[in-house]
């Protein structure tokens, strides 16, 4: 044991004199690892920093919600011509869902329309994200109110003029002075504000909820009627718990079929979308931004190895005279060998922690910039960084750390003269 801690503090001593000695021809060389280790890291960061911001906003949301609607969320067989000829999903359509349906523990209607103006006396909010709705979807898709509440059952089937309001959307239009029971101007008329959401902070997945208004889905159908093609009706289930999710979509197809007359060998003529399969896309599009960062990344690794491989044969040659004198004094072949494989790995961990290093700075400042977006670097992507340069320098190392632990010693003291 004491040899080989020998060995180490010898090969230590060997690489920081390469450092110092060679700074250019080292620097270049632990280039590629540490941009190989940096780009993989980085990408291994984001990614998991990606991944726990949308689960943490799906969080709300049962992963085996439903969205009816007549268009799918993702790839479907069904040609877009005919996709485009498919009756939207009407009000009447909901009703019949929520009173038929014995497995959904929720069912609420939404109207996909487009963006708004808000006003209060001279502040004016541009473009704001109008969330028309039931008053079930709080029930659905849970929201935390910073001041008062979410319109009920009543105020919704009436169509009452109320509204809901994000954080940032009061702050702007009322400062310092209390939302709740103000009047607001929005498509033209008087809305009563009743609530103001919580602060969510960003979203990866659309508009965040602080610049967001909610209205009950009856006020827009009593003021602009069904028949609006530029809007998106959506019904969305919620099912109870434990019960058969594949069982309900069967359920909700042969209502919705029945409901629109459709002949056994007629397709469906709308989509059912679950939640889970839009969460599986999104694991699908950040395994191929990991495999894409791996493929990028290996380059730099690949060149760093070879760069570390020049640096090893290098010192081999400058070196000869000194492994013949310590062969002839006794050392044996793997006492070179691990010499040598040790200064491989030491210059290649060197490589690595300073590209760790780099990606933890980045993580630093970029947590301290962006605002509601957690930047992860986690101990595991660390020590998968640590292994792997760890790994390069030991496979970058063999080869030259063979050749020196098979040189004659009498050659090599004749060849170093």
């Amino acid at each position: 044991m004491l040899v080989y801690l020998r060995v180490f503090k010898e090969s230590f001593s060997f690489a920081i004199n390469a450092l110092r000695n060679n700074k250019l021809r080292t620097f270049l060389s632990l280039l590629g690892v540490t941009v190989g280790i940096f780009s993989i890291i980085a990408v291994l960061a984001a990614v998991d920093s990606l991944d726990k911001q949308i689960t943490s906003q799906l969080s709300s949301l049962d992963s085996n919600t439903m969205y009816l609607v007549n268009r799918s969320f993702g790839p479907t067989t069904v040609p877009r011509w005919q996709r485009e000829n498919f009756d939207q999903i009407s009000y009447n359509e909901y009703k019949s869902l929520k009173s038929s349906l014995n497995d959904a523990e929720h069912v609420a209607f939404q109207l996909g329309v487009k963006r708004e103006n808000i006003r209060y006396e001279s502040e004016l909010v541009s473009s704001v994200n109008t969330v028309v709705v039931s008053n079930e979807f709080t029930d659905i898709q849970y929201l935390e109110f910073e001041k008062g509440r979410f319109y009920n059952e009543s105020e919704s089937n009436s169509g009452k003029a109320v509204v809901v309001i994000g954080l940032e959307i009061a702050n702007a239009l009322f400062g310092n002075l209390e939302p709740i029971g103000k009047k607001v101007r929005l498509y033209g008329q008087k809305f009563t504000v009743i609530g103001v959401v919580k602060k969510e902070g960003s979203s990866l997945l659309g508009d965040s909820n602080d610049v967001s208004v909610f209205l009950p889905a009856n006020y827009y159908r009593n003021r602009f009627g069904d028949n609006n093609k530029n809007n998106l009706p959506i019904v969305i289930i919620k099912p109870k718990k434990n019960v058969d999710i594949d069982g309900l979509k069967a359920e909700v197809t042969q209502i919705m079929r029945t409901k629109r007359g459709l002949k056994p060998d007629t397709i469906d003529t709308f989509f059912i979308n679950i939640i889970s399969g839009l969460q599986n896309a999104i694991d699908e599009m950040l395994g191929a931004l990991n495999v894409i960062g791996w493929i990028i990344s290996g380059f730099s690794l690949l060149v760093g190895g070879f760069g570390i491989a020049n640096i090893m044969f290098v010192s081999v040659k400058e070196r000869t005279n000194l492994i013949g004198i310590q062969k002839s004094l006794g050392a044996k072949n793997k006492f070179i060998l691990f010499q040598f494989l040790f200064e491989a790995v030491i210059l290649a961990v060197v490589g690595g922690l300073v590209g760790l290093f780099l990606v933890w700075v980045i993580a630093m400042v970029m947590n301290g910039i962006v605002e509601d977006f957690e930047f992860v670097l986690s101990f595991w992507n660390m020590f998968i960084g640590f292994c792997l340069s760890s790994f390069i320098g030991l496979i970058s190392g063999v080869i030259p750390a063979i050749s020196a632990s098979k040189l004659d010693p009498v050659e090599a003291i004749r060849a170093g003269m």
